[in-house]
């Protein structure tokens, strides 16, 4: 199989990066993992989803987030 790729396109889910071929977004599939959904549930969940897909997505948002840009985190009020 061919490997997952991330593209963005304005005529898509308004340019935000997605998974090749589907209106899959990257912060969809982030969303889902972070609230603890297993990656079989978000492959039953989306039949046009690959393992493969979820893993270039989480590589996708590390390449993202390896930018010289420092992002400030406040810390939850309690």
């Amino acid at each position: 199989m061919a490997q997952a790729t991330i593209t963005s396109d304005p005529k898509v889910m308004m340019g935000k990066p997605t998974i090749a071929g589907t209106r899959i977004t990257v912060e969809l599939i982030l969303e889902k993992l972070a609230a603890g959904e297993s990656v079989e549930q978000i492959l039953s969940e989306h039949n046009r989803l690959t393992e493969e897909g979820i893993r270039a997505a989480i590589a996708f948002a590390a390449e993202v987030l390896r930018a010289d840009v420092v992002y400030p985190v406040e810390k939850a009020a309690g």
